[in-house]
């Protein structure tokens, strides 16, 4: 073995293919109906709608394209991401994560209690975001999440808020289709996300020598409501495909974007839109970035079945949880290693 620490080894039945399957079929959607200043027909709006009801409820997963976010912003930010990486560690280590500084520079991410092949760079779009002070239950006490920035690059803090901006505005959109996907009302989602606790991410998986062993982040469904992915041209996500449980790769669209529902969607919408598994391969030669943005609610939401999906046939399976006390244990695992499973939201479904 040698050259790869064994805290980065999957299980066997976890380990990837490295021949794979090209994700056909994954929705790609043309968001310009709603960017357009000219008038829509209702018929092309409700065809959007559709589409995006349909992506969330037979993949979780789709691809937007024409989204309305400036190509410049993008690049600004990949540019600025390559450079922060390009530094040496002891440079990245000074803006290093910690358990009370949960933003900034980590090498040492685990998903499912093994290592991720990668290096990341968090920071929240509001400054401070305010959570709770612990995962107990009983501490109402709250804290102050606050971004570190690096020296360098200079203008690092302006490109990523610059960026973080278009994505929320992207996000909001979204979530409007998503709602009048489920019959809701377009701004229904809108009050959760006034005090978000939304986060981006900067991610560098450099290559790895052993590629069928090790993943960039193993299996797992994102906690949040909805994930924004801007992934460069080498690829490497892959999502477990609803109807065969088949891992397909997800084939890099040219300045398109990724979108994926997440747990509190789940919950949200009683299960008619399911959050999807999804993992991220490694390559031998060539090192990857990648952008997702994660849309988060405000810490004080309690996340369960909106009552306007729910009644005596559809009846609620998740009972209430509190959003920033989730997130807050799932912090805490970043750091230590649990002897179980991190929180998931099947930890609060309903048995029948």
């Amino acid at each position: 073995m040698g050259e790869v620490d064994p805290a980065f080894i999957q299980e066997p039945e976890h380990r990837p293919r490295i021949s794979y399957i090209e994700g056909k079929g994954v929705p790609l959607i043309d968001l310009s109906p709603i960017l357009s200043s000219s008038n829509v027909s209702a018929i092309e709006f409700e065809g959007l709608v559709k589409e995006v009801g349909d992506a969330c409820k037979e993949w979780g997963f789709f691809q937007v394209i024409n989204h309305g976010v400036p190509l410049e912003k993008r690049e600004k930010i990949d540019g600025a991401s390559r450079k922060f990486f390009a530094q040496s560690l002891e440079e990245k280590r000074k803006v290093r994560r910690n358990e009370k500084e949960v933003s900034g520079y980590y090498d040492t991410e685990h998903t499912k209690n093994v290592r991720d092949w990668k290096e990341v760079f968090d920071f929240t779009i509001e400054e401070p975001t305010i959570v709770p002070a612990s995962h107990e239950p009983d501490d109402t006490e709250v804290t102050e999440w606050n971004n570190q920035w690096p020296e360098y690059p200079p203008d690092l803090r302006e490109i990523c808020q610059e960026y973080g901006q278009e994505m929320e505005k992207l996000a909001y959109k979204l979530m409007e289709l998503i709602a009048l996907a489920l019959s809701l009302p377009a701004d229904r989602f809108h009050g959760f996300f006034n005090d978000q606790t939304s986060f981006i991410r900067l991610n560098h998986y450099p290559p790895c020598p052993t590629p069928e062993l090790a993943l960039g982040v193993g299996r797992h469904k994102d906690g949040g409501a909805l994930t924004i992915l801007a992934q460069d041209d080498v690829g490497g996500l892959e999502v477990k495909r609803k109807t065969d449980g088949e891992w397909v790769r997800v084939k890099p669209t040219p300045d398109a974007y990724i979108i994926n529902v997440g747990d509190i969607i789940q919950v949200w919408s009683n299960d008619r839109y399911e959050s999807v598994e999804h993992r991220v391969m490694v390559n031998s030669e060539k090192e990857r970035f990648s952008l997702p943005f994660f849309f988060n609610p405000a810490h004080y939401t309690m996340v369960k079945p909106l009552e306007e999906l729910t009644n005596e046939q559809n009846p609620a399976k998740y009972r209430a949880y509190s959003w920033g006390k989730f997130i807050t244990n799932r912090k805490r695992s970043n750091f230590q290693k649990l002897n179980v499973e991190n929180l998931q939201i099947y930890h609060f479904r309903i048995s029948e």
